[in-house]
């Protein structure tokens, strides 16, 4: 046999052999590699970072084509040392012949890496690897909600929900609403009020019961002093966000007052009530407008209520202890004051 055919021959049968005992080799290793994997993730879940790192590292020690180990080695060392995820992730992107799923969680994993280090075109680029392999990607789709969001360009992420909406069936108006309020701010901080109305009107006009567009549109009303029309939208953001109701009380109030229609704002506080019985903010604004109107009485027993059928709350202690403030002696004060500390204290120790 020629000599150089003779050393091809022995060099491929050195390389297949090499082959097949390499992968005999994992096989035999196979179901170690796969506790110490599952140990890794285990501890992932339970926090333990450090020890996670370190089974990764010994899983891949052992079989350098464990796609999964590497992929979340580097989704742990992420928050840490995100170039390093970044690389790590990066490498992956090179091995061939994976599985559809394992492709789209690689490509989650640099999209994700992109935006941690401010590189939001490229992680763009990530998602849209995605979505040429699922279509219909939920998480692909929200993300570039987010970085939409982030970028500030409203108009793709409402094209983005829209689509998120089209694919679960479930219909968020308010979601496409918000990004019309958030077109009218920016109008707003530029100074041009005349063109941020129209944003706040249609956003109104997407979702009726979205309160951030009553609340800005009151805003832009005040500032070009129709406070009509202010008060009009403040008493629709409160009915429509109960919970943070209190954010236009002292504006509607102020109004009111500018108006010579002061007298409105017990019914306002009365009509907030008969929604929600439990608003504290309106309970202990009523009271002081029933004060100032001299019906001290009507105020502490509004008060009173509140405090035997809610069990009451340390404001609403020490607004009944203003109303009493006048008709008290100072023993009277002076024990008042010992029964708020001692609910305080409690509550704490609670």
């Amino acid at each position: 046999m020629d000599a150089s055919l003779f050393l091809a021959v022995s060099v491929t049968i050195f390389f297949i052999v090499a082959f097949f005992y390499k992968k005999k080799n994992k096989r035999g290793k196979t179901p170690e590699i796969n506790r110490i994997y599952t140990e890794a993730l285990n501890s992932m879940v339970r926090g333990n970072k450090r020890k996670s790192i370190s089974l990764l590292k010994e899983v891949v020690k052992i079989d350098s084509d464990h796609v999964p180990a590497y992929l979340q080695l580097g989704n742990i060392i992420r928050e840490e040392n995100p170039e390093h995820a970044l690389k790590i992730h990066q490498s992956l992107t090179v091995r061939p012949n994976l599985p559809i799923e394992l492709r789209v969680d690689i490509h989650k994993a640099l999209a994700i890496d992109y935006k941690n280090v401010k590189q939001m075109e490229k992680s763009k680029i990530e998602i849209e690897k995605i979505l040429i392999i699922e279509k219909r990607n939920l998480w692909a789709l929200s993300f570039l909600v987010d970085l939409s969001e982030l970028d500030k360009e409203w108009d793709k992420a409402a094209l983005y929900s829209k689509q998120l909406q089209k694919i679960t069936g479930k219909i968020d108006n308010s979601s496409l609403a918000q990004f019309e309020v958030y077109k009218g701010l920016e109008k707003l901080e530029e100074g041009l009020l005349k063109e941020a109305k129209p944003f706040f009107l249609k956003a109104i006009k997407i979702s009726p019961k979205f309160p951030l567009s009553y609340f800005y549109l009151g805003n832009l009303y005040e500032q070009t002093r129709d406070l009509v029309k202010a008060v009009e939208n403040w008493e629709l953001y409160a009915v429509n966000n109960l919970k943070n109701s209190f954010k236009v009380f002292t504006k509607i109030e102020s109004a009111l007052f500018d108006l010579g229609r002061y007298s409105e704002v017990e019914n306002f506080y009365k009509r907030i009530l008969e929604i929600n019985d439990e608003n504290l903010h309106a309970i202990i604004r009523l009271a002081n407008v029933l004060d100032e109107k001299g019906e001290r009485i009507e105020a502490i027993a509004l008060l009173d209520t509140f405090l035997i059928d809610k069990n009451g709350d340390i404001r609403t202690d020490l607004m009944k202890l203003k109303l009493l403030v006048p008709t008290s002696t100072p023993i009277e004060l002076t024990q008042k004051i010992d029964v708020i500390l001692e609910k305080t204290l409690s509550a704490k120790l609670e």
